[in-house]
């Protein structure tokens, strides 16, 4: 608590972060995990690295004590298949098989007092993914 007379200043912000990267579908899968306090990352787990990394003292104390601990460590290891891979499959249908069709609109571009000659053609093609 703050001391007599002093109000509390500032936003604190805890952020934990889970993410997954693909390549080629589920053929090759690499999952992180982040911790942030305050727009600082304090803390990650990397697959491809095997263990936590702490970025502060604070972070080197926390990714200490979860390397020590065998079946949380288990449990990440694991987080590629448990996590990832699994959720691909539910994600699928709305993310890889997606696909919108674009729309298109052709008009007619008048020419003007500062680019004098024939009107121009404008195509506008949007709204459309995958992007490629």
């Amino acid at each position: 608590p703050p001391a007599a007379g002093a109000e509390l200043s500032g936003v604190f912000q805890l952020i934990g972060s889970l993410e997954c990267y693909f390549t080629n579908g589920t053929e090759k899968v690499r999952f992180v995990e982040r911790q942030i306090y305050n727009r600082q990352q304090y803390l990650m787990f990397d697959s491809d690295v095997g263990h936590y990394v702490g970025f502060t003292p604070y972070g080197e104390r926390n990714a200490k004590r979860a390397n020590s601990n065998p079946e949380w460590m288990d449990d990440m290891r694991t987080a590629v298949d448990t996590y990832c891979r699994y959720n691909y499959e539910v994600f699928r249908p709305f993310s890889v098989e997606r696909r919108v069709p674009p729309s298109v609109s052709i008009s007619l571009v008048p020419p003007s007092n500062s680019q004098p000659g024939p009107g121009r053609l404008l195509c506008s093609v949007v709204d459309f993914y995958p992007a490629a």
